[in-house]
Parts: C-alpha cells; sequence; structure tokens
C-alpha cells in the first residue's frame, strides 16, 4: 500500500473551479471567534487550515471535493449567516472525477 498525500490523491481529479464565483463563501475574520473550528478537521480535502503562527483560518475552495462536511459542521454556514454560503458548483464546474 502507498501512503499518498492528501494533495497527490487530489491530482488524480480534474477540477473545473470558477475563482470569481466559489461555490463556498466564508468569513474568515469571523472564524476567529469560532470555538470548534471543526472545518479543519472534517474537510477530507484538507481546504480549511488553521495557521497557528499569524492565528487565521486559511480557505481555498479549489479542490473541493463538494461533501458538505463543512455545512454540517460550521453552525455559521448551516444557517447561511451573513459572510458564509455553500452551494453546489454551477453544472460544468467543480470537481470531475476521474476514474482508474
Amino acid at each position: 500500500m502507498i501512503n499518498m498525500k492528501m494533495d497527490e490523491c487530489l491530482a488524480k481529479n480534474r477540477f473545473d473551479s470558477d475563482d470569481r464565483h466559489p461555490h463556498i463563501i466564508i468569513d474568515p475574520q469571523q472564524c476567529l471567534t469560532c470555538v470548534h473550528k471543526a472545518c479543519t478537521r472534517c474537510c477530507p480535502a484538507e481546504r480549511y487550515q488553521w495557521d497557528e503562527a499569524q492565528q487565521q483560518l486559511k480557505f481555498d475552495h479549489v479542490g473541493c471535493l463538494e461533501c458538505g462536511n463543512c455545512r454540517f459542521v460550521c453552525e455559521r454556514l448551516n444557517q447561511g449567516m451573513p459572510g458564509y454560503s455553500w452551494n453546489y458548483p454551477e453544472q460544468g464546474k467543480g470537481i470531475i472525477f476521474r476514474r482508474g
């Protein structure tokens, strides 16, 4: 069995992201007050990273697997609070899984 890093695994898939219209929007400033930061533990694609040195949440929607885990664990995303939204990418955008 070969151990691969997440970025290596994700490289096997193809992504067509719309940088001008991301399907997940968060407000990293508001995330500073979050006690749990569960998004950093639940995302299988590791799109949410807590930067301990800078004390901030780093997020990149490119590479998202569209599983919705973050939507369920983040109270702000779940409730659609101002500055937060989660939608599937428009048709033809997002992840395109490869076979083989």
